[in-house]
């Protein structure tokens, strides 16, 4: 056995032997020119790291941990064979994508757990109550389930999301409950690239979300202690809203605890209208302005006695205090990614306060994102992730190259000019902010705030100065029950942000829809911005050229003409002028939304044509089915099993919401009943190259453990 490995050893080496020399040259090339920025290299590490797990998440089929293993071993191999060698860096390269590769295995074999094999209920639920959302009309539950109905235990969800419209309140984090609920399994993305989630739930350890079907009781109150940041929380938010009532009292919990359930709907599609939606999402300007307010207060409270302020160094001391304050505001919120990321910064930043170095800089935003994504390797595939690093990243690559001008000029000039900086700073952050996230908005949600910056110049200084001041005094002064003013005050900072907000979402244009971006877009942008922000030479404005082509990605690339959902209760066709004509606007409505958003719209493109032909003239139906024309191509979309057979004689394509028996002599793809249950929802896409093509999304997701696959109906013992 050592002889035959020593053999495999001396092949392998000579292998890479030879590969190094081949790739000698061009290395060198390109060696040269990094060799100008190697005091910038450090910044690709987490570049390089988010390669390896993205190539994890595109992968067709789960890798599993021996081969996530076998990477991680050939790449130290490579590491060691070439070390000292011009080829070194590359073989880095290979390694922390390897090691990127493995992480994600890993975070995927530790949250793996139990999800709903289909849709269950009404059945008894029980559990242990993890968590309590209070939203505008409702209370959703997160509950550990103990039992529900005939599950096996270790068939049994390590959560469930419950929505109760009865007596929801009476439960805290801790109580062991039962409820009369209906649960169903995690949805699948509403069409091929869409966003995932069955994969967002699997990360979080939810098996299935419902609604509960009667009142909610309680058999158990529980321990304190072992929910003692969640019964803390709803204590906070209790006294919050009992001091302010309405949307202010809702901005407020979302603001101070990061529970956004009580903002009345209206007020939260105003902040997302007018660009203001990043206020409510707890991130780098909160905890920044969390940690900053105690820093300055500590700091000038010492600083009033001579004694301590001579003697002491209090500069250090409000770090620490304000490190622990903003410790304090990250469990207090949840711990979401964004607050993960902001609180690392801030503890980056404090740490080189006490150390008396340089505060921000593009290595305090490497160290963050190495240390979120070693943490949850999933976070790289979510929108609060990418916006979040984005917009830090472009902002400390802008101050680091115009930050020390600005300084000196801010230095010469009076109270007046320093508020006009400040107010031009804003400004330039917010636009800096909102091109660099543009990209990741348009990519999830397909919509961009035209007037962001106007609304941002007019709320951020309120949030800043007012608001995030008030609210966290609010909570230093609430253990000894004085957090009525300073809440008053927070509230009033609150309805002067959603009158703001209000007014800019009103005006005519405020919000621009716009079509999906593939996800090769999306990707072109983000290497184009990372090329732009991270290099300091001439070839760094060659990202220029990357983010543009990625921008246009969206106008360039051909959607589905048709799409259909998985259980077949919905259809869409793309009309001849873009529109998007639904088969029904009663059934699927949050699936019809997006796909209206997917094409950059928010209306029906037209009617479709129950018994006749659309205004286009392509789409024919009657009470048996469609029949759909384009560029020479027949797409028969029949209803009814009547209709098949004649279908399957004529048309090119048969997309079928029943089942398809025998063959289709004349269709080129066939899709039925049976392959929508099996794969989900399906998209068919015409090619003036290579004619129509189908693909659907379990097919485009692949074998992967979040991937729900149905179980046939003989299997559902949980019905017996």
């Amino acid at each position: 056995m050592y002889h035959i490995a020593r053999q495999v050893t001396r092949r392998l080496g000579t292998m890479l032997a030879i590969t190094g020399a081949a790739l000698a040259r061009p290395v060198d090339t390109v060696g040269a020119l990094l060799a100008q920025e190697r005091g910038r290299l450090f910044f690709w590490l987490p570049v390089v790291f988010a390669s390896g797990i993205g190539l994890y998440f595109a992968l067709p089929t789960e890798p599993g941990w021996p081969l996530a293993a076998v990477a991680v071993l050939l790449a130290m191999f490579a590491m060691w064979q070439f070390r000292g060698t011009t080829l070194a860096p590359v073989s880095l390269v290979f390694g922390l994508v390897a090691l990127g590769l493995a992480a994600a295995v890993l975070r995927t074999l530790l949250v793996a757990a139990p999800v709903l094999p289909a849709e269950i209920g009404p059945s008894q639920l029980s559990g242990m109550v993890e968590r309590v959302e209070v939203r505008e009309g409702d209370t959703r539950l997160t509950i550990q389930p103990s039992g529900f109905a005939k599950l096996h235990a270790t068939d049994l969800p390590h959560r469930v999301r419950v929505t109760v419209r009865t007596r929801g309140d009476t439960a805290r984090p801790g109580d062991r409950i039962e409820v009369l609920a209906n649960l169903l399994p995690p949805s699948p993305p509403v069409e091929p690239g869409a966003f995932d989630f069955q994969r967002h739930a699997f990360f979080r350890g939810i098996g299935g979300s419902g609604y509960a079907l009667g009142p909610v009781r309680v058999i158990d109150p529980g321990s304190a202690a072992g929910q003692a940041v969640p019964r803390l929380r709803d204590h906070m938010a209790a006294r919050i809203r009992t001091a302010l009532d309405g949307a202010a009292g809702g901005v407020a919990v979302a603001l101070l605890i990061g529970d956004r359930g009580g903002i009345p709907g209206s007020d939260t599609q105003a902040l997302r209208d007018a660009g203001l939606a990043h206020l409510l999402a707890i991130s780098g300007l909160h905890m920044g302005l969390v940690s900053g307010f105690l820093f300055w207060l500590i700091r000038f409270g010492l600083a009033l006695r001579p004694a301590i302020a001579l003697n002491w160094p209090i500069k250090k001391i409000a770090a620490v205090a304000a490190l622990c304050g903003g410790l304090f505001y990250l469990v207090l919120t949840g711990a979401s990614v964004p607050t993960i990321r902001a609180f690392i910064m801030v503890s980056l930043v404090m740490l080189a306060v006490l150390t008396d170095r340089r505060a921000i800089s593009l290595r305090t935003v490497a160290i963050a994102a190495l240390a979120v994504l070693l943490m949850t390797p999933e976070a790289l595939t979510e929108p609060g992730f990418q916006m979040s690093f984005a917009a830090v990243t472009a902002l400390v690559a802008t101050y680091e190259r115009f930050g020390e001008r600005m300084l000196r000029r801010t230095r010469d000039t009076g109270p007046a000019g320093r508020a006009l900086i400040y107010l031009a700073g804003v400004g330039v952050t917010t636009i800096i902010a909102g091109l660099a996230t543009a990209p990741f908005a348009i990519f999830h949600f397909g919509r961009v705030a035209d007037y962001g910056v106007i609304a941002n110049l007019a709320a951020v200084p309120v949030t800043g100065f007012w608001v995030m001041p008030a609210g966290t005094l609010a909570l230093i002064v609430m253990p000894l029950g004085l957090e009525g003013v300073p809440l008053w005050l927070m509230g009033e900072g609150i309805d002067l942000i959603l009158r703001i907000a209000h007014g800019v979402a009103e005006l005519e244009g405020a919000v621009r829809l716009v079509p999906a971006m593939p996800a090769v877009g999306l990707v072109t942008v983000t290497v184009g911005g990372l090329w732009l922000c991270l290099w300091s030479g001439g070839w760094r404005n060659l990202g220029w050229l990357a983010i543009l082509l990625g921008m246009a990605s969206p106008y360039v690339a051909d959607g589905p003409l048709v799409r259909v959902t998985g259980d077949g209760r919905l259809t869409a066709v793309t009309a001849q002028d873009g529109g998007l004509l639904l088969s029904t606007l009663r059934r699927e409505k949050f699936v019809a939304q997006q796909w209206l958003a997917r094409v950059g719209t928010s209306e029906p493109g037209g009617r479709w044509p129950l018994d006749g032909a659309s205004a286009d003239g392509n789409l024919r139906c009657d009470l048996l089915g469609c029949i759909l024309r384009r560029d020479g191509w027949m797409i028969a979309l029949p209803v009814d099993e009547r209709a098949v057979r004649d279908d399957c004689g004529r048309a090119d394509v048969v997309i079928a919401t029943v089942p398809v028996r025998g063959r289709c002599p004349s269709a080129r793809v066939v899709v039925d009943f049976f392959d929508l249950w099996r794969d989900g929802p399906h998209t068919l896409h015409l090619s003036a190259r290579s004619g129509p093509s189908v693909q659907s999304v379990n097919a485009h997701r692949g074998n992967r453990p979040w991937v729900r696959r149905p179980i046939p109906r003989s299997e559902h013992y949980w019905r017996q």
